[in-house]
């Protein structure tokens, strides 16, 4: 068996980008390469924002556009974490914990 598989997407990690992503992530795209996620949008998460991107990116490239530099598979702030709606507060990042308050009891 081969490490690769025959049909592989253009973008490492497609599936797991927010749609707000994608539109940055294709600029470095061939047309037969936003063509074939097109295709597997359709095919599988039908997600209508992400398919306009595509959709809109297609025919500038067919209208003459070329892609821009860069590596669309660059890994950035912009790939979710494996949690939905995870925070980046973590213990390291908490402030300093403070003398609770004493119910009952007020100083003056």
């Amino acid at each position: 068996m081969s490490a690769q598989q025959p049909n592989a997407l253009p973008l490492p990690d497609y599936d797991q980008l927010p749609a707000g992503s994608v539109e940055h992530r294709i600029r470095s795209l061939r047309s037969g390469e936003v063509r074939q996620l097109l295709e597997y949008e359709q095919e599988h998460a039908d997600r209508p924002q992400v398919e306009q991107i595509l959709t809109a990116r297609l025919d500038q490239l067919e209208s003459g556009a070329q892609p821009s530099e860069g590596d669309p598979g660059a890994a950035g702030p912009d790939i979710p974490s494996d949690t939905p709606g995870s925070s980046p507060v973590s213990p390291a990042s908490a402030a300093e914990p403070e003398e609770p308050l004493r119910h009952g009891k007020h100083e003056l």
